[in-house]
């Protein structure tokens, strides 16, 4: 008998972002191991918000068998909060997260991007309009105008409680000497929210690397990485904003280019895929990203030294693209473990979303509730004082859940106990 010939499916979709994806589509074999890590697949109980369910539907818009305007590709590609745990237990290696903003920017050239959404990435791109915004911010939390407005319900009351959770007590703390750098030099994106509203924690990461013999080299002209933009299907703003970011860390000529926001980390890594195709530009952003680094694995490299006592029992939230898209799990681990008489304690599912990425708690309220929820749980189980987290996202969806529910705990960033335990020894 003769074997029969497999034609091809012709693409219904040719030159859109999501047929350059088609090799990450044809790994999946549906095997169903994504389905128990998936935040969205367990929150709602849906099949098409699973990722192997997602991989059918981007399968069936270049099949042509869904057309990307269809209402069912939309609802279930939006409620997807890309996390990238999918990743980590996929035995076929199919790259989700890529596949998953090519997706979204492929729907963004049939219809527009929410209006939320599209505010929101007209902002972050341009930095004049960003600087006031955040400028904004950090007056409405001064006057207390935030912590006032937490209690309403809706998005406004949420973002409120974001805002208020991000405040930070004055610290007096003196900068190190430089040392010689023998680890190397090493440039900082101070980023976006991390230096408009954390911006003590930008301060305290520069001390940690200066105490640990890493030079500092500025990198001005920086810009918002572009991550918000990828994830949400901008795909033409992220490259803009890429491409000015690799000049700035170019000039900087740093051996390490540092990043303190597990989101910025991740998007300033994959620089090297999404200009793959430019010819122009894809040396170059190979380049970049591999400098770049989490600052807890430069501390982590580094041992990091140790310094005096932080008596307090904490608990570890994993971001998702520290963890996930990263790959980066001993090193946080090794920041707390560095700190005298810290109390390291478990946290159930502390590798579960806990609903933030990126502005998806602004665009899909609900789900992120769910998922918040579960995490909140979990935190109160803990019987930790403080939730150590690495990503402003996390940051100030966690700290504003803890707000609402009346917690005493707070989120911190790794970086801001080590800070605090090298001036406890110097006090």
């Amino acid at each position: 008998m003769s074997t029969p010939v497999v034609v091809p499916q012709a693409c219904a979709l040719p030159n859109s972002p999501l047929s350059k994806e088609q090799a990450g589509i044809d790994a999946c074999v549906h095997c169903g191991f994504c389905l128990q890590s998936c935040p969205t697949y367990l929150t709602l109980e849906d099949e098409n918000d699973s990722p192997r369910g997602r991989i059918v539907l981007m399968r069936a818009m270049l099949e042509g068998r869904l057309e990307p305007t269809s209402d069912t590709v939309e609802t279930h590609i939006a409620q997807c909060l890309g996390c990238r745990a999918c990743e980590t237990v996929c035995p076929s290696g199919v790259p989700y997260g890529h596949m998953l903003e090519a997706t979204r920017a492929t729907l963004a050239e049939h219809r527009p991007i929410p209006g939320v959404a599209r505010l929101i990435l007209s902002v972050f791109e341009r930095p004049v309009m960003l600087k006031l915004f955040l400028l904004g911010g950090r007056i409405t939390r001064a006057l207390g105008i935030a912590n006032l407005l937490s209690g309403l319900p809706g998005r406004l009351g949420f973002a409120m409680s974001m805002l208020a959770s991000t405040k930070r007590g004055p610290t007096k703390r003196s900068t190190p000497t430089p040392t010689a750098g023998k680890r190397g030099s090493v440039a900082v994106l101070t980023g976006c929210v991390m230096e408009g509203l954390f911006a003590e924690t930008n301060r305290a990461t520069e001390r940690v690397l200066l105490t640990n013999d890493y030079a500092l080299q500025p990198a001005p002209d920086q810009r918002c990485c572009g991550a918000l933009h990828a994830h949400a299907g901008d795909e033409h703003a992220a490259k803009r904003l890429a491409k000015a970011n690799i000049e700035a860390f170019e000039a900087s000529n740093a051996d390490f280019i540092c990043t303190n926001a597990a989101g910025c980390g991740a998007m300033m890594k994959d620089y090297g895929h999404l200009l793959r195709h430019d010819p122009e530009w894809k040396d170059r952003a190979a380049a970049v990203s591999a400098k770049v680094r989490d600052v807890s694995e430069l501390l982590s490299a580094a041992g990091p030294k140790r310094g005096g006592a932080v008596r307090m029992k904490v608990a570890y939230d994993a971001p998702c693209h520290l963890l996930h898209a990263q790959r980066v799990a001993n090193p946080p681990l090794d920041v707390l473990r560095a700190i005298p008489e810290l109390e390291l304690v478990p946290l159930a599912e502390s590798d579960v979303c806990c609903g933030s990425a990126g502005i998806y708690n602004l665009v899909e309220p609900e789900t992120s509730d769910i998922v918040l929820k579960r995490k909140l749980d979990n935190i109160g189980n803990s019987n930790a004082e403080a939730i150590a987290t690495g990503n402003p996202g996390c940051l100030m969806q966690i700290g504003a859940g803890l707000l609402r529910r009346g917690s005493p705990m707070s989120a911190i960033h790794p970086v801001e106990l080590l800070d605090q335990s090298y001036a406890n020894d110097r006090s």
